[in-house]
């Protein structure tokens, strides 16, 4: 996220709410906030994600960028506390609001800024497969509904002159936030889990090893996991007890080749096994 585009869209509704004295407003700014704020940690976790292994971390750092969405899920759900707070003073003490012409066309000029930054985001996290841009990405898109929602709705306060309205409006903009919150904190959780890798990318790996597959050859225990934007398969390959460890070992490296052509970022780790030989994973608890 370029932080130029970001510190003009958080000025931009500050200005809005500062003119305004709105806490729909007020809300919407402290979103774009955030945003920086999940951005500049986002940055971070992904250049920390990009080293290469090392020998305390020999498998890399790419579960580096789960700690972006953990974070700025917490972020965000501190925020609409704040909000909540504030939102629930006004409704007790409301007031009207000043020169809402003004607030809304920056409120709106912000919202514009904040949907064209969200797509360019988006497209890059797609094609560096980035979960933290991704997650900044989708929060954006989600600042610019909240915001489009808080434009309509003060629209409606200076038709009907219900200032009642405007605490409503940051409530609701708050309890949007917490769902947010929670799928960003739900996302991060799941992917430190070492969760599956998806449907079709799993279709591709299976795919693929049917081009190998053969009487003699077979392929079991396939495990597919996903840290940030790495992938990785473990398998094990049966092969005839009667071929050398040379053989052997070359159709273990067209395989792995092959697997790693088909899935980008995909890395592969094979277990040579001779064809009448099984192995189980077991659970140690199952053990004792």
């Amino acid at each position: 996220m370029g932080f130029t585009p970001a510190l003009v869209t958080m000025a931009l509704k500050f200005g809005a709410w500062w003119l305004t004295g709105s806490v729909g407003l007020l809300s919407d700014a402290l979103e774009s906030l955030v945003n920086l704020a999940g951005a500049a940690f986002a940055l971070l976790m992904v250049a920390v994600a990009a080293a290469p292994p090392d020998r305390d971390h020999p498998y890399g750092h790419h579960k580096a960028e789960y700690f972006s969405s953990g974070f700025e899920g917490m972020l965000i759900l501190a925020a609409a506390l704040g909000i909540i707070w504030a939102a629930a003073e006004r409704f007790m003490q409301p007031r009207p609001l000043q020169s809402l012409d003004i607030g809304l066309a920056l409120s709106v000029f912000a919202s514009l800024l904040n949907g064209a930054l969200a797509a360019a985001m988006l497209r890059a996290a797609r094609a560096h497969r980035s979960v933290a841009l991704e997650a900044d990405a989708r929060h954006l898109f989600a600042d610019v509904w909240t915001s489009g929602g808080v434009v309509v709705a003060l629209i409606a306060v200076a038709i009907t002159g219900w200032v009642w309205l405007d605490p409503v409006i940051a409530i609701a903009v708050a309890l949007n936030i917490v769902r947010e919150a929670v799928r960003l904190l739900w996302g991060a959780t799941d992917g430190l889990m070492d969760r599956a890798l998806e449907p079709d990318v799993q279709r591709q790996i299976d795919n693929t090893l049917d081009e190998f597959a053969h009487q003699t050859i077979r392929f079991d225990h396939v495990v597919t996991r996903r840290a940030g934007k790495r992938r990785f398969v473990d398998l094990h390959m049966h092969l005839p007890a009667s071929w050398t460890l040379q053989r052997a070992a070359a159709l273990r490296a067209t395989v792995e080749q092959a697997l790693m052509g088909a899935v980008p970022g995909l890395r592969a780790r094979i277990e040579l096994l001779p064809w009448d030989v099984e192995a189980h994973f077991n659970d140690p608890e199952e053990l004792t």
